[in-house]
């Protein structure tokens, strides 16, 4: 089963999911896969008796030398890529290589939903009355912040100003890693 998740530049999405969710492959924009690699790890998954392999991946992975899947470009847009269906191309690639059938799940935008808990719904209502509180205090340009647990304002330049991608000494990486989560290197 392969699953196509968000992450245009960056896998967080896809790391945390595929360690949360049991991944047995996780592939990330950070780290460029070899699907040749991909291939034998689930080969020899299947040779230990394992019965299926999830491989999560993040919308913007691409393989070693290869480029991003574009899924359409919209003139008119300021950002006119659209990145999507790496996992069909993927999960083809599998079962062309494996003979393994593969089957594709697109959650792209639809792993943003789910029932908020309490402390989603405590955070939500912090978040809007910092932000009512920013804007009655005419402090334009900020944002709330959650740090630790007090809410600070935060100029919103220095949110976009780069790009957060996972750093490839992450703990995380460390993680999965450890616990033979294949990701694709």
């Amino acid at each position: 089963m392969v699953v196509e998740v968000m992450g245009r530049y960056a896998g967080w999405i896809a790391l945390h999911s595929g360690i949360a969710g049991g991944g047995d492959v996780i592939l990330i924009p950070e780290i460029h896969y070899n699907i040749d690699n991909v291939c034998t790890f689930i080969r020899k998954r299947i040779a230990a008796g394992k019965k299926f392999s999830i491989v999560v991946v993040a919308e913007g992975s691409k393989p070693q030398g290869g480029d991003y899947t574009i899924l359409r470009k919209i003139e008119e847009s300021h950002d006119q890529i659209r990145l999507g269906g790496v996992g069909h191309l993927i999960g083809e690639q599998i079962e062309e290589k494996t003979g393994i059938e593969t089957r594709v799940v697109i959650l792209g935008h639809l792993l943003r939903g789910g029932s908020p808990t309490p402390y989603d719904r405590v955070l939500a209502s912090r978040f809007g009355a910092a932000a009512v509180d920013l804007v009655a205090q005419e402090q334009f340009g900020l944002f709330p912040a959650l740090r630790g647990n007090e809410m600070m304002p935060t100029p919103i330049k220095k949110a976009i100003e780069k790009l957060k991608i996972i750093p490839l000494n992450h703990s995380l990486l460390q993680v999965a890693r450890s616990t033979g989560t294949c990701l694709g290197e």
